[in-house]
């Protein structure tokens, strides 16, 4: 009987805070990396020690509601669970999925550590970054990079760059908003707003492709979805600095809901699991904005999580890639 070859599967994401001591240092890291403060060191460096440090009080604040810690890693521990089960019936190879965070643990080097033990015939490296941006996807594969060429990890890896039209993907979404459409009797009141993690204008302008394929993502829920009734806009939130930010912004749109007398469904677009973003900012900030805003129904459809049909999106692309 032929061995199956052996294929790691290593998951890209941001990483979160696990504690509220983590918060200054995981804040550090984020602003220390060359894809968000695009300056040379040693300016960065100090920085990135200057914003984390004033950042860290309101950021723990965030934390403390929900939990003193980010959500995130347990949850990514679960959809790697899950996409490994899946991998593993397919009978098509010996499967191992590991994740890599980008600011907290586990790093790449940490990862890549593991992969070793693993000793993998090949690698497929998966972001839980349905869209592509040098500041996610890319950062997190030059990291990657760099921590295997150090350890010397030279095995056959392949990337799966994007996937903002995968049909299982747009599947997952399009069932999760119809669960929430259930019990609303007169779609037409009400407004889907589709909210991604704003960018800059000046990397979309350099040629990232982040806010295009946000976009096409949009537009391919609302064709799987059909005709319901739902008028829909594409938004951006979490603005942080001086710099001018993609937009509309959430905030504008939540606005603009309540002066044209709207309800909300709310749809975090560009994140596959719960974090500060939506469990703070969409759940409880947002929701107190759209009360005063005079929006009387605000709904918040639930990040993808574990969903099988984006269980099986994960899946389907890293077969297409290993195979």
């Amino acid at each position: 009987m032929q061995k199956k070859e052996k294929i790691a599967v290593v998951l890209f994401n941001l990483g979160g805070p696990d504690s509220l001591e983590a918060v200054k240092p995981f804040l550090f890291n984020l602003f220390n990396d060359p894809a968000i403060i695009t300056v040379p060191n040693p300016l960065r460096w100090c920085l990135a020690k200057f914003i984390s440090a004033r950042r860290a009080p309101f950021a723990r604040n965030i934390y403390r509601e929900i939990g003193n810690k980010s959500p995130l890693l347990e949850q990514t521990e679960a959809q790697t669970r899950a996409l490994e089960e899946k991998l593993n019936q397919s009978g098509t190879g010996d499967y191992g999925c590991f994740i890599a965070m980008r600011y907290w643990h586990p790093f790449s080097d940490e990862t890549v550590s593991k992969v070793k033990q693993f000793n993998p015939d090949r690698i497929v490296l998966l972001p839980l970054y349905p869209q592509y941006s040098v500041t996610t996807t890319g950062s997190s594969l030059i990291d990657w990079t760099k921590k295997a060429k150090a350890a010397d990890l030279a095995v056959p890896t392949v990337m799966i760059r994007e996937y903002p039209r995968d049909e299982k993907f747009i599947q997952a979404h399009a069932t999760l908003i119809r669960e929430a459409l259930v019990d609303i009797s007169s779609p037409g009141d009400y407004r889907l707003l589709f909210s991604a993690h704003g960018l800059p204008k000046k990397v979309i302008e350099s040629g990232d492709p982040y806010q295009a394929q946000v976009e096409q993502t949009c537009a391919a829920i609302i064709e799987k979805l059909g005709d319901t009734g739902l008028e829909y806009v594409t938004c951006y939130q979490s603005r942080v600095g001086p710099l001018e930010w993609i937009g509309p912004s959430t905030e504008d749109e939540i606005d603009r809901a309540g002066e044209d007398g709207k309800n909300l469904i709310i749809v975090p677009v560009a994140f596959v699991s719960e974090h500060s973003e939506t469990l703070v900012e969409l759940d409880i900030e947002y929701r107190e904005f759209a009360e005063k805003a005079g929006v009387k129904d605000y709904i918040r459809v639930p990040a993808l999580q574990c969903q099988p049909d984006f269980i099986e999106s994960l899946a389907g692309l890293v077969l297409k890639t290993a195979g």
